[in-house]
């Protein structure tokens, strides 16, 4: 068991040293990681440094979803993308030999490790390794090579130029949300520590009350400024942000836009009040203030950008010779612009690392999963990437003193294009009254759920209580009791006829305390719910989130109009998508490449198993194809323009030979 956890955390230390947009992978396996040598089989050349089959086979058997596909279309684009990693791994590092790294240097890492994780003891230690194929010496080798592209990037990082003043400026125009300060509040407070002197006081306030003075006489905290959140300047208390006060309290609070006071609200064992005198809405911080923040900001894309070029530099100079033929591929030009060529590799890799098509796996064959890929994901995948390797263009075309990596000046031009659009009360309204669901606070109830075997026993109960114990007066009516405990409308805890008697029924009769539905059929008995502390829903007024709908349109008509300008901008550039004759030609290769069917009377079966067979395929093909429309959502290409750090998604690949 100790053994299984040191291995678990070695993999975890090996598994992937991210470097914006692109990924150096160590991945553990038999031999040398990076060239076989005479340590395996060799099946190809990365600039002259041989990797061998179970290095390939190690980056396959590293990911499962890589393994998943043991033939098609699906198989053939994760070969693709073996082959483009492992030679992007090896030109890495290839890259970062200049890099000095000393003994003392690793093995002072290599100790960190084995403090870290409990693997002082050498026998331990070698145990761990041996499970992951490895020796200590190949280990250290492998520690000394991330520590050099480690310093590698930083060093790239280091020599980035520093951001322009119009890089500085445009950023903040871009991206107002960034720099906006938090909602604040003027207010005062009581907190006590008996919940009926809390409704008292309640009481007295609303009763036109002072509220400083009944803080003076009665608060715990503040009273001696009158409960006043912040400190007391000019005679007025300087307004606070959220965090100064309870989560539940906060919430309270800050729902009073228009001020007001809150009603009592326990928070570790206290009771609040909170008055609020002003609501300081969100604003957007001058220049001048965010002015070092954006710099921050901006001076980091430059370094991505630093580091992108530095290994865009590096791919187009990979050179590569496969020379086993079982891992030969074909990574042809998916797409071109603005004089950039785009591999299809390029478009694999984001395939391999979308989550939804990571789940889409586990949820249909693998042949339907390539089918759905080639039609939704690629084509979605290849647009973006267009549009990524052509916004440093762009920007240049129109400018803009964009920088950041070809996905962050992408997003900036986004941003750009959306940057005068505006929200109108008519479109908040429109919004409210098409999206009331998303106001409203369900109904809620403690329900308990008597049932009887016959509906003349269950109609008797239901006119006969009038209150009490339910649970004794259904054992004295042959029935029984399942509580439900406090639910709330929707949330799937009754079923489809219970909650409709309970939520969505008027005529729920009074019994005692609390209330019982109508007598409904659930299965093979009937039932008749108990109702207590019944709730109604609540639909929060507009003047309530007018401002949270106007955010919410403003962002969204302001995505749409940014990725419609930089679409329109894109094609200007007239781009080539090679997408479609690349996956035709893939298709065609594929087939090709499959062993042909066993010939007939061969399977052992008769006609008529022959025929019935054939039937249930065809109705197992139709169903995952009814399944089908379920799963566009679940395909989705990651958001236009957005940056991620963990994802190989736009570097090139090299072609293999």
């Amino acid at each position: 068991m100790k053994n299984k956890k040191a291995l678990n955390v070695l993999l975890g230390v090996l598994a992937l040293l991210l470097v914006v947009g692109m990924a150096y992978q160590f991945t553990p396996n038999v031999g040398s990681l990076f060239g076989g040598g005479d340590k395996g089989t060799p099946a190809m050349t990365v600039n002259g440094e041989t990797v061998t089959v179970q290095d390939l086979e190690a980056l396959r058997q590293s990911n499962p979803v890589l393994s998943s596909a043991q033939g098609g279309t699906l198989a053939d684009d994760f070969k693709t993308y073996v082959v483009a990693q492992q030679a992007r791994q090896v030109a890495l590092r290839q890259a970062a030999q200049d890099i000095d790294v000393s003994r003392a240097d690793v093995n002072a890492e290599v100790d960190k490790i084995r403090e870290s994780n409990g693997l002082t003891d050498n026998k331990a230690w070698t145990d761990a390794l041996q499970g992951l194929g490895l020796t200590d010496a190949t280990f250290r080798e492998q520690v000394r090579d991330q520590l050099a592209v480690n310093r590698k990037v930083e060093e790239i990082k280091a020599a980035a130029p520093a951001p322009s003043d119009a890089e500085v400026r445009l950023h903040y125009d871009l991206n107002p949300e960034s720099y906006q300060t938090d909602a604040r509040i003027v207010g005062r407070q009581i907190v006590v520590s008996d919940k009926a002197k809390a409704e008292d006081l309640l009481r007295q306030i609303r009763g036109g009350a002072d509220f400083a003075g009944l803080a003076s006489a009665n608060s715990t905290e503040f009273k001696d400024r009158g409960g006043a959140l912040g400190p007391v300047e000019n005679g007025k208390p300087r307004p606070v942000a959220q965090v100064a006060l309870p989560s539940e309290v906060g919430a309270a609070a800050f729902a009073l836009t228009e001020g007001g006071v809150t009603d009592v609200v326990e928070s570790g064992g206290k009771f609040y009040i909170v008055q609020v005198e002003d609501y300081l809405a969100p604003a957007v911080k001058p220049f001048e203030q965010a002015k070092a923040d954006a710099q921050k900001t901006v001076a980091e894309q430059k370094k991505n950008r630093a580091v992108e070029e530095w290994f865009s530099g590096i791919e187009k100079n990979i050179k590569v010779e496969v020379t086993d033929p079982n891992w030969k591929t074909e990574n042809p030009t998916v797409a071109a612009v603005a004089g950039q060529e785009i591999p299809y590799s390029a478009v694999v890799e984001q395939v391999v690392q979308n989550e939804q098509f990571t789940s889409l796996l586990g949820q249909v064959p693998a042949e339907q999963a390539g089918q759905l890929v080639n039609s939704l994901l690629k084509p979605q995948i290849t647009d973006q990437l267009i549009q990524a390797y052509a916004a440093p263009q762009v920007a240049q075309n129109l400018k803009l003193a964009l920088t950041g990596t070809r996905q962050e000046q992408a997003a900036g031009l986004v941003a750009y294009g959306g940057r005068d659009v505006e929200v109108t009360d008519a479109e908040v309204r429109a919004y409210y009254t098409q999206n009331r669901s998303q106001f409203e606070t369900p109904a809620s109830a403690t329900v308990a759920e008597v049932s009887f075997p016959d509906q003349a026993k269950a109609t008797a109960f239901r006119q006969s209580f009038a209150g009490g114990d339910p649970v004794q007066a259904a054992a004295r009516a042959g029935g029984a009791v399942s509580e439900r405990g406090e639910v709330s409308a929707g949330s799937g805890t009754l079923g489809e006829e219970v909650e409709a008697a309970v939520f969505g029924a008027e005529n729920l009769k009074a019994a005692g305390q609390g209330r019982v539905s109508d007598v409904v059929k659930v299965g093979e008995r009937y039932v008749v719910a108990h109702v207590t502390g019944l709730t109604p829903a609540v639909v929060l007024p507009l003047a309530e989130v007018r401002d949270q709908i106007r955010e919410q349109v403003l962002a969204t008509k302001r995505s749409e109009a940014g990725q419609k300008f930089l679409t329109d901008e894109v094609a200007k550039l007239k781009p080539e998508n090679n997408l479609q004759a690349v996956l035709d030609a893939q298709e065609k290769r594929v087939a090709a490449a499959a062993p042909p069917p066993a010939p007939a009377g061969q399977t052992g079966g008769s006609e008529e198993d022959a025929a019935q067979g054939e039937g249930a395929a065809a109705e197992d093909a139709a169903a995952p194809a009814d399944d089908a429309a379920g799963t566009d959502a679940q395909t989705e290409a990651p958001a236009e323009g957005e940056t991620q750090t963990d994802t190989p998604a736009e570097t090139g690949a090299p072609a293999t030979e």
